[in-house]
């Protein structure tokens, strides 16, 4: 390993440590920690507005709001979702004991694919769960046309997609539900954390009442939830965090700006231009690596950066259809998923954050600089 600085793939978004202080200084005069605090109400009030959304309530992480999805919305049998993902995607619908029927992407945006779901459903078909994978928008309305035609309810795994809308409508609101997730490493964080977005205020209060334990009153529960709350701690972090995060969201702009000028003209790398009427987050920098062309295998490359101290990421490699837990489901297959592992063996994250410095991406774009 070089001795020169690491540069890792994400650093997380800090809110000023005098400001934090003043903020855990008043919940600690108040002494009330958890349950629906003032920071809590506060932030998920500021998030609704930020975001453009109806109604959102905040969780612990962002795993649980998925969990949490499925149960409001009493999914059962089968649901149609992408392998090019994160497991969690994946791992809610086993954990709510729902059988995933993985479905190619596009490469266009590596999201599903909508000319492959519908010969996807079957009887027991209950949900479609996309993911607007690297913060780019799937494609919605084609999703929902299919989900109307086949009366299914779609859930998006939004976890990348902070503050991403399409010609001005964020892509929070389209389908049945999105989740989020505020975990250290995306855009936007409250160290760990996440939330959901749903329509109106009927569901957000039976959402409320499954994430603490499914109580209406001091006296009555009303439904077997769980515990899934978020503190006030990391509310009042993540009031701060949202003063900052157009400002980390615009350094990251200019961040990919400099990778797509400077590997423009480069053999064998390939990497997604901003869609036209999106505001993006630029939460992730992919670029897909032909060996032939590029001269070396993406691995090779992982390797040879990693070597000189600078930390891309294979994501997503392997795919969720790869894991023990999944790989013997018949739709897991190589064959049914021709796109989903040709961009898993090729794809590479380059570093992408909002403190990187000229001389950090400089370092980066070396290793794509012809021997």
């Amino acid at each position: 390993m070089s001795n020169e600085k690491q540069i890792t793939v994400t650093s997380p978004l800090l809110p000023g440590l005098d400001e934090f202080q003043g903020l855990l200084k008043e919940i600690w005069d108040s002494k009330w920690i958890t349950n629906n605090g003032q920071f809590h109400r506060q932030l998920e009030k500021e998030l609704a507005e930020y975001l453009k959304v109806p109604y959102i309530s905040l969780f612990t992480n962002g795993t649980l709001p998925l969990i949490t999805a499925l149960q409001a919305l009493r999914i059962t049998g089968e649901v149609i979702t992408t392998p090019y993902s994160f497991v969690a995607t994946t791992h809610s619908l086993w954990w709510n004991g729902i059988k995933p029927v993985f479905v190619d992407v596009d490469p266009a945006n590596c999201s599903l694919d909508p000319d492959k779901i519908e010969a996807a459903i079957t009887p027991k078909t209950t949900a479609i769960m996309p993911v607007h994978c690297y913060g780019k928008p799937c494609d919605t309305k084609a999703i929902q046309e299919i989900a109307d035609k086949y009366g299914l309810k779609v859930i998006y795994d939004a976890a990348h997609a902070f503050g991403v809308e399409v010609d001005g409508e964020s892509i929070l609101n389209a389908g049945d539900m999105s989740t989020l997730s505020f975990h250290a490493t995306k855009v936007y964080n409250t160290i760990e954390g996440g939330a959901m977005v749903m329509k109106d205020e009927q569901t957000k209060k039976r959402i409320d009442y499954l994430k603490n334990f499914g109580f209406a009153n001091e006296t009555t529960v009303v439904a077997p939830g769980i515990n899934s709350k978020m503190d006030e701690v990391r509310a009042a972090y993540g009031i701060l965090n949202l003063r900052q995060v157009d400002a980390a969201i615009e350094a990251r702009r200019k961040v990919a700006k400099r990778y797509r000028d400077a590997l423009r003209d480069v053999e064998g790398v390939t990497f997604f231009d901003d869609m036209p009427g999106v505001r993006h987050n630029y939460s992730y920098f992919p670029v897909f690596i032909d060996s032939e062309k590029f001269g070396r295998t993406r691995d090779e490359l992982y390797f040879e950066m990693r070597e000189a101290s600078v930390l891309g990421r294979r994501y997503f490699f392997p795919l969720i259809s790869e894991f023990s837990t999944y790989r013997g489901l018949p739709s897991a297959t190589r064959e049914n998923l021709p796109e989903a592992y040709r961009l898993a063996d090729t794809v590479l994250c380059l570093p992408m954050h909002h403190e990187l410095s000229d001389s950090d991406i400089d370092r980066v774009l070396k290793f794509f600089k012809k021997k």
